[in-house]
């Protein structure tokens, strides 16, 4: 295998954009390694999530360990270090932000990933053996550290060769930001794009609409503010992203969360079991055992407190937006997260009253057979009675 901290023999040193490319091709194979295995593991679990046959999902564990290991010793094992030596050399020359001193521990995070795969590949153990899957299975954190988080390091091998410019004078400039907040006011700023660039500011595309004219603009600032700026105005999108500053990747809402390390799935019972428990049920309490699965609370929580959570973390996320608009959201999601919690207590106070009442469906309500009697071969059926015939229309 080729030492992750030497470049490929015979080969020179690729420059920043083969660099990102190689980190892109290696995130790229992890993904189709995730699906794949994801869809194998599915195949191990009952309808509720459980795992029922372990022996089968180590298994596809173990070949996905190994598939992670030829990824990363196909596409960055050569190239890795100096992925992260450009990188450094562009965060170094970035303006300040609040999130380089983020990225700068991503990227240590990564070297010491690295270091880590380094001293395995350079040590491997007997092809096909127990030793083997081990190795692999203890790489997998760090494999999966560098699929979740060498975008980081891609985006500033990138932005080495992007040069933005500035593209309105000051007066021009202020002159399309008077016409774009007018047409804010009236309601005919059609916000369609947003990203952050590397200085940590906002960019975001909008369509101005005056009369029957639309003209693509870009505006730099959070646009539920009042001190946004015009920064260019564009015939098209592709004209916009020739000289706006190039996007960087966005952030997280949690940072311990990983594409490829989620948590095994909670077995849980979906909303459309429970309605036809309650279908199928001939007690008081067959309906009130399955409103009350609903509202569950806990581990196998249920369909409402789970919409409930939905709510709030969606609020979070609103909120983490950190512009005017998302916390408005965020205020009016968490109400609705009240409210769902405040329905769920009133649920499971009234599936208990249901279930208190200790009745049984009576038996006028008999069941209807889907199959009924066919008439017998040499029947003959009933003769049709006569049309009425209807009188000729002449014109």
């Amino acid at each position: 295998m080729t030492p992750a901290s030497n470049p490929a023999p015979g080969g020179s040193l690729p420059m920043a954009p083969e660099l990102a490319n190689t980190a892109r091709d290696f995130r790229l194979r992890m993904t189709v390694i995730d699906r794949e295995t994801e869809t194998a593991l599915d195949m191990t679990r009952d309808r509720y999530g459980r795992t029922v046959h372990p022996s089968a999902a180590a298994a596809a564990r173990a070949h996905r360990d190994k598939a992670a290991v030829e990824a990363y010793t196909t596409h960055l094992a050569p190239h890795a270090d100096a992925l992260l030596d450009v990188a450094r050399r562009v965060l170094d020359e970035l303006p300040p932000a609040r999130h380089l001193a983020g990225w700068r521990s991503v990227l240590d995070g990564l070297a010491a990933s690295a270091i880590e795969i380094r001293r395995a590949l350079d040590r491997p153990a007997a092809p096909g053996s127990p030793a083997e899957r081990a190795q692999h299975s203890a790489l997998w954190p760090y494999l999966t550290a560098w699929a979740d988080h060498s975008c980081i390091a891609s985006d500033l091998a990138d932005q080495s060769h992007h040069h933005h410019k500035a593209p309105l004078a000051e007066e021009e400039q202020r002159m399309w930001t008077e016409r774009a907040q007018a047409a804010q006011r009236r309601g005919e700023l059609e916000l369609t794009e947003s990203w952050y660039a590397a200085d940590g500011q906002p960019i975001t595309l909008a369509h101005l609409v005056e009369g029957e004219d639309s003209t693509l603009v870009a505006l730099r600032g959070d646009p539920g503010t009042p001190d946004w700026q015009v920064i260019g105005h564009f015939a098209h999108e592709y004209e916009a992203g020739k000289v706006l500053p190039v996007p960087v990747p966005p952030g997280v809402l949690r940072g311990d969360v990983s594409l490829y390390n989620r948590p095994a799935p909670v077995p849980e019972r979906p909303l459309q079991e429970l309605i036809r428990d309650v279908v199928e049920g001939q007690t008081a309490g067959d309906a009130s055992e399955a409103l009350l699965g609903a509202v569950q609370r806990g581990y196998d929580a249920g369909p409402m407190v789970r919409l409930q959570e939905l709510m709030e973390t969606s609020s979070q996320f609103a909120s983490a937006l950190e512009t005017v608009q998302g916390h408005q959201v965020a205020a009016r999601l968490s109400a609705l997260g009240r409210q769902i919690e405040f329905l769920a207590r009133e649920v499971e106070e009234t599936a208990e009253d249901l279930g208190a009442t200790v009745a049984v469906l009576p038996p006028h309500r008999t069941p209807v057979l889907s199959v009924r009697p066919r008439p017998a071969v040499d029947t003959t059926p009933p003769t049709p009675p006569p049309r009425a015939s209807t009188p000729a229309r002449h014109r």
